[in-house]
């Protein structure tokens, strides 16, 4: 409309000052379209739980974290909107202290941890060689819930990781096969062309666990469980190895099972 009306002002020669205040106008209009679109990341939040949805000491299923961590993961598992409830993110540290942090899958967990494989020489393998610290971040969208883990990592023997290696799809054990993680390479063609030397290598054969690629183990001493709300007054209950010679007051901290204590943390 505003282009037809230039046009028409145009034909009649009027003055330039009233064509630029016209389009002027125009480009301020096309500003604030494209301001109204304008994705706020501010103003992104959505809902969680209400005020009468909390989760209180009384509401855990087991005073030992990782049966409670069993509870819920079972339930992500099976909860629809979740499709891989064993993501989770891996933190780790250089020995200055420089953090990294992925998302690897959860391969298994039990009362001696929380197991997970990968290649040694990875950036994660070499920061866990120098500060065998690490931290994992579980996150269950359509439940509102989060488990934080921390611990000491410790890497799996020979055979724990030749059995997780060989359970594997072929391909997948190609793929760790190719990879030399982390490294620089010069195009995808390097993958590829290494993946068809491998499948031509060993056809019909078994493909042998590289030694630079097995199966760590975090033991975890401390777990956080997170339950939000839309308040923002989200319920932490947090369980910990106690300190030595640590009594649990009653009040604070609480008497766990299998040597854990648990409080409630401020959110």
């Amino acid at each position: 409309m505003l282009v037809y009306a230039v046009s028409l002002l145009n034909k009649r020669n009027p003055s330039k000052t009233i064509i630029n205040t016209i389009l002027t106008f125009q480009r301020r209009m096309a500003s604030n379209r494209s301001t109204e679109n304008e994705l706020k990341v501010e103003d992104m939040r959505t809902k969680y739980h209400e005020k009468n949805q909390t989760f209180l000491e009384s509401d855990l299923q087991s005073k030992d974290p990782i049966s409670q961590f069993k509870i819920w993961f079972e339930e992500a598992a099976r909860t629809p909107g979740i499709a891989e409830a064993n993501a989770m993110c891996v933190a780790t540290a250089s020995k200055e202290g420089r953090p990294s942090a992925r998302y690897l899958l959860l391969k298994g967990y039990g009362m001696d941890g929380f197991k997970f494989y990968t290649h040694y020489n990875s950036r994660k393998g070499k920061d866990l060689e120098e500060n065998p610290w690490a931290a994992l971040t579980f996150y269950w969208e359509p439940l509102h819930r989060s488990v934080r883990i921390e611990g000491r990592v410790e890497k799996l023997g020979a055979e724990d990781s030749d059995n997780y290696f060989h359970s594997r799809p072929r391909d997948s054990q190609i793929g760790s096969s190719a990879s030399k993680q982390s490294s620089v390479i010069e195009s995808r063609d390097v993958l590829t062309e290494r993946e068809a030397e491998l499948m031509a290598q060993f056809k019909g054969q078994e493909i042998p666990r590289p030694p630079t690629w097995g199966g760590y183990i975090l033991i975890p001493d401390s777990m956080e469980f997170w339950h939000g709300h839309s308040n923002r007054l989200h319920d932490r209950i947090r369980f910990r190895r106690p300190e030595s010679r640590e009594t649990p007051d009653g009040k604070f901290t609480h008497i766990g099972e299998n040597g854990w204590v648990y409080e409630r943390l401020s959110p």
